[in-house]
């Protein structure tokens, strides 16, 4: 699995400074229409849906949103998030846990995996764990609404970018590298703030093809219905998409 782990928090954190920031990474995610997607989605196939468990839900910024909709609870990995979370928005109910492992003891109408959480499972038997997790949590008829990448970024030489953060401009160097055989994408990033401090992370995400999420989602008891870049039109056109399925 070549050094990131989902059961390795301290790893997490240490490699990605949204995680080490969290309000930054809140700031930085103002705008995303994630949980609106998410949301349309769960209409489109699941309208009468009432619960709602997001496994890897960070801040919880798209859970307070969805709690707006459903019943939710929010299952995270890494305890500084959790606490940033709790102390943020304190009205939702988020839990510690691991979600290749975490069992509740209760199913729900909807399962939500957003965020990209999916892609720091790289090794198979660990994706596979999640989706029996996923399966623990559902009875027939649960959906399933699932973000992650489908396909690499991969772009000729780093590019630039400049993001707010609230104390001002820092200066973004991003680039990406792609490996094939572990069907890794890593993006590596240079920052430079306004206060003139440096710092650089690295992010390790897996990428899984449309058919493999269908091989996984079957394997656990859940049918694909659609997978979608969220834009409405047919085609994948970008990185990233949502696959949504309901389980047997």
């Amino acid at each position: 699995m070549s050094g990131l782990n989902i059961t390795d928090p301290g790893h997490l954190e240490a490699s990605n400074l949204f995680y080490r920031d969290p309000a930054l990474y809140d700031r930085v995610q103002t705008g995303s229409d994630s949980a609106s997607t998410c949301r349309a989605l769960v209409d489109r196939h699941r309208p009468d849906a009432r619960t709602l468990l997001d496994l890897g839900c960070g801040t919880g910024r798209d859970l307070e949103l969805l709690s707006q909709h459903f019943d939710c609870v929010g299952v995270e990995l890494q305890p500084g998030l959790v606490d940033y979370a709790r102390r943020t928005r304190p009205d939702l109910d988020i839990r510690l846990g691991d979600m290749c492992t975490i069992r509740l003891g209760h199913t729900v109408d909807v399962l939500t995996c957003l965020g990209n959480s999916l892609a720091y499972v790289h090794d198979n038997q660990e994706i596979q764990a999640v989706f029996r997790t996923f399966a623990a949590h559902a009875r027939p008829g649960t959906l399933l609404v699932l973000c992650c990448p489908v396909a690499p970024i991969e772009r000729d030489g780093p590019h630039e970018t400049q993001v707010e953060t609230g104390s001002g401009t820092a200066h973004v160097t991003i680039g990406y590298e792609w490996d094939l055989r572990a069907q890794i994408n890593t993006t590596r990033r240079h920052w430079v703030f306004a206060s003139g401090e440096e710092t650089r992370d690295l992010i390790r995400r897996r990428v899984l093809g449309p058919r493999e999420l269908e091989l996984y989602a079957s394997l656990a008891g859940f049918d694909v219905v659609q997978i979608t870049d969220g834009t409405g039109a047919g085609a994948l056109n970008g990185p990233v998409a949502y696959t949504v399925a309901r389980y047997r």
